[in-house]
């Protein structure tokens, strides 16, 4: 597979450049010596400095300028090293990282072309910035640019270890999760009597001979679920909500990676964004990178869709969906009330720890906003959503447990 290269036109800004600023600098104090010392003879020094200056109007700029990058983006997570080689048609590079992440210049071919190693601790979007600098002819007018030459999506690290999803009817597939249904399996049930129509490998022989009768083995079955993930990308109010939204970004990715190593098909939702972005049901190795991109938007392996509401052919039928958010939009709230009218299993997990407010509160405004999110849980409940609280204390696994089950029972 080759290398994707990103080439961008840079558009310069023009100014004196340091020549230019030298000669006007030593035009201007001859001149002032010549004035207050009466020195005419100076004026004859500084007139060559004047006229080269005069002819600075008609100095032309160099041609365009183009930056390219190798490679256009760069896939890694959290802590881990990436290489990335930017250089320039013709003119002075130098590059630079926004702050959060690390850079180092492995390899420097001239001043227009470098090797950096870049990485950085947190997950998200980060550009590799070029500063690009070219002279006119002439030397008296330097062209400046700052471009953003590639990016390096980060992705979050998910905790290695299972996390259980909400307890309830999954769907009439073969997969893993054991449950109290009968029918093809491992996990042993009951023995009944043989009925015309049952397979000969399931008769317990052993059963048989002592009861006289044919008698079969019924074993529970394992079956496999559909998880989709809601991730909450509206803007947040600066403070707690703000530093929760990490929590979010990680909660869908431990998620979805549980799923896919059970077996299960897993999607996810990002609402908040002018046209939310979603990647529908699917399983594979494959499928958990692709659901990265779509968290953070990168490349272009998900759909687009209008509104505030998750689309219906991003949620299958009879699909459980996980839901991360500090739940302070009500649109959200809206998305995940919409979800459960079509029938499926929705689970809110607030991510939000006491009070949304950057600055200490009163006590009493702090318990009253305590008593508003029990309300607000209880709301919920009654609707159908259920919602757990998930702190920085505890892990998502141990939230999830908090679920209700909502298994039917089964008559025998």
């Amino acid at each position: 597979m080759a290398i994707e290269t990103r080439s961008t036109d840079v558009e310069l800004r023009w100014r004196a450049s340091s020549l230019t600023l030298a000669m006007i600098t030593c035009a201007a104090a001859t001149l002032a010596v010549a004035v207050l010392g009466s020195h005419w003879q100076l004026v004859a020094f500084a007139a060559p400095l004047l006229g080269v200056l005069s002819s600075i109007g008609w100095q032309r700029p160099g041609g365009g300028v183009r930056v390219h990058a190798q490679p256009a983006a760069h896939r890694c997570f959290e802590t881990e090293q990436a290489q990335v080689t930017v250089w320039t048609d013709g003119a002075d590079l130098s590059v630079s990282v926004i702050d959060g992440m690390t850079l180092e210049v492995v390899s420097r071919e001239g001043a227009s072309r470098q090797t950096v190693e870049v990485s950085a601790g947190r997950w998200g979007r980060y550009p590799i910035r070029a500063d690009v600098s070219v002279l006119a002819a002439g030397g008296l007018l330097e062209g400046t640019a700052t471009v953003d030459a590639a990016e390096v999506y980060v992705f979050p690290l998910a905790p290695p270890h299972a996390t259980a999803i909400p307890r309830t009817d999954l769907l009439d597939r073969l997969g893993t999760h054991l449950t109290r249904y009968l029918g093809p399996g491992v996990e042993y049930a009951d023995v009944r009597k043989y009925v015309p129509g049952d397979q000969l490998r399931t008769v317990n022989w052993s059963v048989s001979a002592r009861r006289g009768s044919l008698h079969v083995t019924e074993r529970l079955t394992d079956r496999a679920a559909d998880v989709v993930v809601l991730v909450d990308n509206y803007p947040q109010p600066a403070g707690p909500a703000s530093e929760a939204t990490d929590r979010v970004v990680r909660g869908a990715v431990q998620v979805v990676q549980s799923a896919l190593r059970s077996g299960d098909r897993a999607g996810v939702v990002a609402l908040g964004d002018r046209r939310p972005r979603w990647l529908g049901a699917d399983i594979g190795r494959r499928q958990f990178y692709r659901v990265l991109d779509a968290v953070l938007a990168a490349g272009g392996g998900y759909e687009t869709t209008p509104g505030t509401l998750a689309p219906r052919a991003a949620v299958p039928p009879g699909a459980i969906v996980v839901a991360f958010s500090t739940l302070l939009d009500t649109e959200f709230a809206l998305a995940l009330i919409d979800l459960r009218k079509r029938g499926h299993t929705v689970v809110a997990v607030d991510v939000l720890e006491g009070a949304p407010f950057s600055e200490d509160c009163d006590r009493l405004i702090a318990r009253m906003w305590s008593l508003q999110r029990s309300f607000m849980y209880r709301d919920m409940s009654t609707l159908g959503v259920d919602v757990v609280a998930w702190r920085s204390d505890s892990t998502l696994d141990a939230a999830m447990h908090l679920v209700p089950d909502h298994r039917r029972r089964i008559r025998r």
